[in-house]
């Protein structure tokens, strides 16, 4: 007990070394609390165990499965059998083994696409919400500007008419890289006015003034202090941005406009058994059906993301 009138011992302020670890360790409690929080998620658990099968039967399934995807000798427009569980298309190949290499496809495409406008998309919103000015009015008038056009047009008019496809193709054919590439050229969009509104929120709060007054040049403030602020809204964007490629890069090939031969997707896929419906019905739904399961695992995932990140949310309590 302490003895009225002595000095009551204060506890010593931390040093440079323990405050450092501190950080560290509440660092680590919040990420537990949002793991938790979405392991309790269970659509965005299924989701996810859904998505990884998904990526091991596209980049490792052609390792197990008994026939190739260039093996064309099998009896045309077999229906599914235990032998072909997915039937024969219109040129006598196993569907098994074309789903595998269009997901593939689909999957590099929607993963490259969510990537790229990701980074595109993070740099210009934060330069634009930190910079203001001139810097802001140019990046924002141009987000509206392209924003009235529908993307599906834009990116059709890109893949359609571009030198680049020309030439690397031979007249208008393109691969998946050259795809993708213009997807994310287009899906940054969205993105970058979500981060510049952040930013323009955390570019005045104290510890961004006192980088500042420290003199902390701009990249050091808006890419080692605000952004890391902005990693929630981040990973659940890019999260959803691989289902939105998946769909648009469908959209494409299916309009004649996307991968091409010798290329593949699923969305290719549709597009060349489109024909097929009424006759043979799974050359459609089958590679139909698995552009639905990419979408839904995607969106499960990133809407257990947004659950988990948002203190505010009730759905899922830490």
């Amino acid at each position: 007990m302490t003895e009225i009138g002595s000095p009551v011992a204060t506890p010593a302020a931390p040093t440079s070394g323990e405050a450092s670890q501190f950080d560290t360790t509440a660092a680590k409690k919040q990420w537990q609390v949002i793991l938790r929080r979405f392991a309790r998620h269970k659509a965005a658990l299924f989701g996810l165990v859904l998505f990884v099968l998904l990526v091991l039967f596209a980049f490792f399934g052609g390792l197990l499965w008994k026939y190739d995807y260039t093996d064309l000798g099998f009896k045309r427009y077999l229906p599914p059998s235990a032998d072909h569980p997915f039937g024969t298309d219109r040129l006598g190949g196993d569907m098994v083994s074309l789903i595998i290499r269009g997901t593939q496809f689909s999957l590099q495409i929607a993963i490259f696409v969510a990537v790229l406008s990701t980074v595109i998309g993070v740099v210009l919103g934060a330069l634009a919400g930190y910079l203001r000015g001139w810097v802001d009015a140019v990046i924002s008038r141009f987000i509206d500007l392209i924003l009235v056009i529908p993307s599906l047009i834009i990116a059709a008019v890109l893949v359609r008419n571009s030198f680049v496809v020309n030439v690397a193709g031979g007249g208008g054919s393109s691969n998946w890289l050259i795809v993708a590439l213009y997807l994310g050229l287009i899906m940054w969009l969205s993105i970058a006015r979500v981060i510049r509104g952040m930013v323009l929120s955390l570019r005045e709060k104290e510890f961004v003034e006192a980088a500042r007054a420290l003199g902390a040049s701009t990249f050091r403030i808006v890419f080692r202090h605000i952004l890391p602020n902005t990693i929630d809204v981040i990973i659940v964007n890019a999260t959803l941005a691989i289902a939105q490629a998946v769909l648009l890069e469908a959209a494409l090939s299916f309009l004649g406009l996307g991968v091409q031969s010798p290329d593949t997707s699923l969305g290719l896929m549709i597009s060349l058994n489109k024909n097929e419906l009424t006759l043979h019905p799974w050359l459609f739904f089958t590679p139909f059906v698995f552009i639905v399961l990419i979408s839904l695992s995607v969106n499960f995932i990133g809407d257990g993301l947004r659950d988990a990140f948002d203190p505010r949310q009730k759905r899922v309590k830490a």
